[in-house]
């Protein structure tokens, strides 16, 4: 029979020197002293087949009795199959769980900001991401934990705005899905998402293509372009020869306004635009644009002041707005009105043409008035063609094929089906 340790007072263990003292009471129970003589309680017991050393707190905020209570209780639990340490682990694993779950709408949103915002190319663009999930969502679910957000409270931001302002509606709804999508991943939430579309948002809502159709930017009509062409030479200033730079490269008109020399090289005849370059619509994971200069281009370059990086600058400097190329247009189209014309209006919509309708102007012509290939022209317009596979391994921009597509484009619009010819200045 194994001898029983002496059952020491709290006067006695307060006494006890450096090291690992049995204290009696309850086989097992040591008081363990520190180097700095810090006290505290340890139980020494078999559980199962492993060895345990077993913590039950600091002394004497747990005193002496305290101790063979605890001692004695977790002896009881090993005889009833618990292993005192794993009980522990998941107590500890559940409240971490808790209070991870305990975190807000806002707060999750904020942390998942945190990592998409620098994803976005632009300040304006990051700014409106921000600003849609503020308005919309923020009233509603702001302070809710994000565990307890269901689908009727998604319901309730979604179905106001849903049928008068879908576009809108639709990224908020996106933004609130990648929200809590993000909770779920870091361990905030369980459960299916209550945002997500398929299967779960679609059974409540109208599709959105079916209320409210994707529109497109009021063109150019094929017919006027020419005479628009001429009116548009008659302008003065950076909007005017940025716009007539957008009408010759079927560009965007983001791709113009921050076009920058650097990218020019007049002797390969090219402009690259750069993965990730603010405006560009190329992610930073893409491939480069090549635009092939025609010398209607080059002429026109030819004419522009050096005043900065940008090719078109503003008159107090920087990069010109979406307005100013917007301004221009109308000018040209409120110019033939007062000719006694009916100014450039879109074929359908009747809606006057703005700088982006350009580039369907550009490509009605390759497929109703030429012989191009439309592969080549979706090319000439940034556009993605075929599928990912093909993508990956078609590898051309076909840039000589383009150039010669350019040139004609370039003399369509003064009506010569070989070139432009003369030098358009614009300032």
């Amino acid at each position: 029979m194994p001898k029983r340790a002496k059952e020491l007072s709290a006067i006695e263990v307060r006494r006890l020197g450096r090291g690992v003292h049995n204290v009696g009471g309850v086989a097992g129970l040591l008081m363990q002293v520190s180097e700095n003589g810090a006290q505290s309680w340890l139980l020494r017991v078999r559980v199962g087949h492993k060895r345990r050393e077993i913590g039950l707190g600091p002394f004497p905020e747990v005193t002496l009795a305290k101790a063979r209570e605890r001692a004695t209780e977790t002896k009881t639990d090993i005889r009833k199959g618990i292993d005192p340490v794993e009980s522990r682990k998941a107590a500890r694993s559940a409240l971490i769980a808790s209070q991870r779950q305990g975190l807000t709408f806002i707060e999750a949103f904020e942390k998942y900001a945190a990592k998409k915002l620098p994803e976005l190319r632009t300040e304006r663009y990051r700014e409106q991401w921000r600003a849609t999930v503020e308005k919309y969502a923020f009233p509603e679910l702001g302070g809710m934990l994000v565990q307890e957000i269901g689908r009727e409270d998604i319901l309730r931001i979604l179905h106001p705005i849903w049928e008068t302002r879908t576009e809108t509606a639709t990224k908020v709804r996106q933004r609130i899905e990648k929200t809590l999508d993000y909770a779920k991943a870091a361990g905030h939430r369980t459960g299916d998402n209550p945002a997500a579309w398929r299967g779960n948002l679609e059974l409540a809502l109208s599709a959105p293509n079916k209320i409210a159709p994707k529109q497109n930017y009021p063109a150019l009509q094929l017919d006027d372009a020419t005479r628009w062409w001429f009116d548009l030479k008659a302008q003065k200033g950076m909007g005017a020869a940025a716009l007539a730079f957008q009408a010759l490269t079927a560009s965007r008109t983001g791709a113009v306004r921050f076009a920058k020399w650097d990218e020019i090289d007049l002797d390969a005849r090219l402009w690259t635009i750069q993965p990730g370059r603010i405006a560009s619509k190329i992610p930073p994971t893409g491939k480069p644009h090549r635009v092939p200069l025609t010398e209607a281009m080059i002429e026109l370059l030819d004419t522009l002041p050096r005043l900065g990086d940008l090719l078109f600058t503003a008159p107090r400097g920087g990069s010109l707005s979406d307005a100013t190329l917007g301004k221009s247009m109308r000018a040209i189209h409120e110019a033939d009105i007062e000719r006694g014309g009916i100014g450039y209006l879109d074929a359908k919509t009747k809606e006057r043409a703005v700088p982006h309708g350009l580039r369907s102007c550009f490509r009605v012509w390759v497929t109703e008035r030429t012989n191009f290939d439309g592969d080549m022209a979706e090319i000439a317009l940034a556009h993605m063609v075929g599928s990912k596979v093909r993508q990956a391994y078609d590898r051309s921009d076909m840039i000589e094929k383009r150039r010669s597509m350019m040139d004609a484009w370039a003399g369509f619009l003064v009506g010569n089906d070989q070139k432009i010819g003369g030098v358009v200045r614009f300032l």
